[in-house]
């Protein structure tokens, strides 16, 4: 009878070691190494000697959690969260708040230098740092997804995040960085949504905070019944929240919301949110299916400083990448001559076209393109523009910077919530010609390893 190699599954080394800790990289979790492998530790701070588990061995690298502390980072500090060993949503509670954008800074600074080498003008060494744009270190979020999940075979409903390295989902009773007007959400949902007869099919929430209301998005993938629904409704109208039911369709049913206050978008009917921004009188609206950035107060600030760097005149145009919504589009184009939006989510596109025309805002123009695909035909591709600006996702902008004839800009303005794609793509913009002129980063998301960051690039000539 033929026998069938079946290889082992290799096991994790179960004998802690001893570590010096270099670094932080780029997602918050310390750097040191072992008889030539990177071992990534998280928990661990930058000076630090720890005693670490391993968790995961590669070939070339290591994942190991702290257990013990021997020697302490004189920054570190007691999270404040009775959550933050377990739960997955914040990783860098341990450091002082004003100490880790400077560790961010330094992990941006290393990705640059590895991505452009020692040898080209923008390295490590001479990086224009700008300082950074701050966020308020708590009640920073305005928008968050909550999942729940039944678990059958404990018959307990759990409501909460992610937990560390794991699916598993995890109670949560309190989130300091969510809004404030989200203080009790799980204390009043937790209680509720387990005496729900449809318990199991309820998924997810989601919360929005708009400049005039809290919204929290019920996702169930099965029809609640009536008494559910007005359980709901009982334990929340206290709090003044708007509910809204999402069920497997996809559609949103406002509740006891007025159908007629609906606005049709591309022959779609739907209920506007919006948030303002004071500081270019403008009134952007959005519906759910959309993208808005996480920090209300960081966005505000971003702008502002996008168009302090960019110095923009009223004859320049300017081409936004990734425009969403029109965050960027609607504000420059109250200083440009013209703005030309591409984005590739249809309902974005709708919707900026929609915050134009409701602003009043006459010299834009938006288009839906996917762009990694080939632009060559596009009408947009082929005109000509002053400025730049991306704001892509964290894949980045590689294939369409590879596309485009970027000496015909005189500034480009990158804005990354990914620094690994940005230092990439930042040498393929180098090696057209172009050189750093400032960077900064923005701390969208205060005590978390996620880094937003800012550059701008100018022709290497100036």
């Amino acid at each position: 009878m033929a026998q069938f190699f079946k290889p082992q599954k290799k096991s994790v080394a179960k004998e802690k070691k001893q570590l010096k800790i270099d670094s932080l990289n780029h997602d918050g979790i310390g750097v040191s190494r072992d008889n030539n492998k990177v071992c990534f530790v998280e928990g661990a701070l930058p000076g630090e000697i720890v005693l670490a588990q391993p968790i995961q061995a590669k070939a070339k690298f290591e994942r190991l959690t702290v257990q013990k502390i021997i020697e302490s980072n004189i920054y570190r500090v007691k999270p404040f969260c009775e959550h933050y060993q377990l739960c997955g949503g914040c990783q860098l509670q341990h450091l002082a708040p004003e100490q880790q954008m400077i560790e961010k800074q330094k992990a941006v600074s290393s990705l640059f230098d590895k991505f452009l080498g020692t040898s080209n003008s923008s390295t490590l060494h001479d990086l224009n740092w700008q300082p950074a744009i701050e966020s308020a270190p708590l009640a920073y979020r305005r928008t968050a997804r909550i999942a729940v999940f039944y678990d059958k075979r404990k018959n307990e409903l759990l409501l909460g995040y992610r937990q560390k390295g794991s699916k598993k989902i995890i109670n949560i009773k309190n989130c300091l960085v969510l809004e404030s007007c989200f203080s009790d959400i799980f204390s009043v949902f937790s209680p509720l949504l387990a005496k729900l007869k449809a318990a199991q099919s309820i998924t997810h929430l989601q919360l929005y905070k708009t400049e005039n209301q809290a919204l929290i998005v019920i996702r169930h993938i099965k029809a609640l019944n009536e008494k559910d629904i007005k359980s709901i409704v009982a334990a929340t109208e206290p709090y003044k929240w708007q509910l809204v039911f999402e069920g497997e369709t996809g559609q949103y049913q406002f509740y006891n919301k007025n159908p007629d206050e609906q606005v049709e978008i591309n022959k779609n009917k739907t209920h506007l949110l919006h948030y303002y921004l004071d500081e270019f009188d403008l009134k952007l609206n959005f519906s759910l299916d959309n993208f808005i950035q996480v920090n209300h107060k960081v966005n505000r600030l971003m702008l502002k400083q996008a168009i302090d760097w960019l110095n923009l005149n009223r004859n320049e145009k300017i081409l936004d990448l990734f425009c969403g919504i029109g965050n960027f589009s609607l504000p420059m184009a109250k200083i440009a001559n013209k703005v030309v939006g591409i984005e590739g989510v249809a309902s974005s596109v709708e919707m900026a076209k929609f915050n134009a025309l409701d602003n009043k805002v006459t010299n834009t123009e938006f288009y839906c393109q996917d762009l990694n695909e080939p632009m060559v035909k596009a009408k947009w591709f082929k005109q000509e523009y002053d400025v730049l600006l991306l704001d892509p996702s964290r894949a980045g902008a590689f294939d369409i910077l590879s596309q485009l004839k970027l000496k015909r800009f005189s500034r480009i303005l990158y804005v990354s919530c990914d620094p690994v794609t940005l230092a990439r793509d930042s040498k393929l913009i180098i090696d057209a010609g172009f050189k750093i002129d400032k960077v900064s980063l923005m701390n969208m998301f205060p005590h978390t390893g996620h880094v937003e960051t800012m550059a701008l690039f100018i022709p290497s000539r100036s």
